[in-house]
């Protein structure tokens, strides 16, 4: 009789396909997950990653989308966008981070190629779309940061994302080694010019994608919720006409980038800068950001929207 030595690779290929059974098949959350296997909530993330990198997990999705064929056309031609894409979402009261996080995370995976530079935002939803990018291993590829983190690691902190989406395509990381918002614009000056964090943003800058989010002005947005901004700071944005932020710069209704003290702490790639990457991917969608939703499509920062339907019929029913 022989004995089968169990190696710490079939241990680990085990615990992978584990925890891509219980979320997908069994439809458990990430933090369930987690609980149920007995590891951490980032530990589940990466398996779910290195799953669908390995070609183990593939989500398909069948059926009849005619009439939102029809619904992503009206908003290319109202917004003049190169592509919308749009998840089904029949529930107005939902919240539509999960469809849409499917929907970005298939879209960025059919761009994603050899010899590519892509800058990467953050926010709840990106994050959601991980375990469902197609991570596979490509050859000079550069994924650079395009805003600061923040000071306590949490589940959105940005700069786990860039290294999370880095190592799907075993990629090169640029992070960005400072606070998105810091206290004084000397200390902004200082971190770009003297710590060499302005280079960050020129590469960025000579890349072909870039992909982000958009967050509100209330206090139901990812920024306030995280402790970003106070309600003093929340409320003086907002008596200055912000009606949201796009990579933490902060617009009004128009798209422009409003007149605050805010707005120059701010450690992220400008506007200006953003609008020079070709290929803009604005991923975000809700009843709470259509305001900043549209302010950035009438400002054309994106080329490509992915949102979900009920915003989509919201944003081309709207007058202007």
């Amino acid at each position: 009789m022989t004995t089968k030595t169990r190696t710490k690779s079939d241990a680990s290929d085990e615990l992978r396909l584990r925890a891509a059974w219980i979320y997908y098949m069994e439809g458990e959350t990430q933090s369930n997950v987690a609980a149920i296997l007995g590891v951490n909530r980032i530990t589940v993330t990466r398996l779910l990653s290195e799953a669908r990198r390995r070609g183990e997990v593939a989500i398909q999705i069948k059926g009849d989308l005619a009439p939102l064929v029809a619904l992503q056309r009206d908003l290319e031609k109202k917004f003049g966008l190169d592509r919308a894409i749009i998840a089904p979402l029949s529930d107005a009261s939902a919240d539509p981070t999960a469809v849409i996080a499917v929907a970005a995370g298939a879209h960025v995976s059919s761009v994603m190629r050899a010899g590519l530079t892509i800058g990467v935002g953050w926010g709840r939803t990106l994050h959601e779309s991980l375990p469902h990018i197609e991570g596979r291993t490509l050859n000079n590829v550069r994924v650079i940061s395009l805003l600061g983190g923040i000071m306590e690691a949490r589940r959105f902190n940005p700069t786990e994302f860039a290294w999370r989406f880095a190592e799907l395509f075993e990629a090169d990381g640029y992070l960005i080694p400072a606070p998105a918002l810091v206290d004084s614009t000397e200390a902004r000056r200082v971190l770009l010019e003297q710590c060499g964090l302005d280079h960050v943003f020129e590469l960025a800058e000579t890349g072909e994608i870039a992909v982000f989010g958009a967050g509100g002005i209330s206090e139901a947005s990812t920024t306030y919720r995280l402790g970003h901004l106070n309600e003093d700071e929340r409320r003086s944005l907002a008596h200055a006409g912000a009606v949201g932020d796009v990579l933490y710069n902060f617009i009004d209704a128009k798209g422009q980038r409003v007149d605050h003290p805010i707005n120059d702490r701010v450690i992220s790639i400008s506007l200006e800068n953003l609008a020079r990457i070709p290929h803009r991917i604005l991923v975000s969608g809700g009843q709470d950001k259509i305001t900043v939703i549209r302010a950035a499509l009438h400002a054309k920062y994106p080329t490509v929207l992915v949102t979900d339907e009920i915003t989509a019929r919201t944003l081309v029913s709207q007058d202007g």
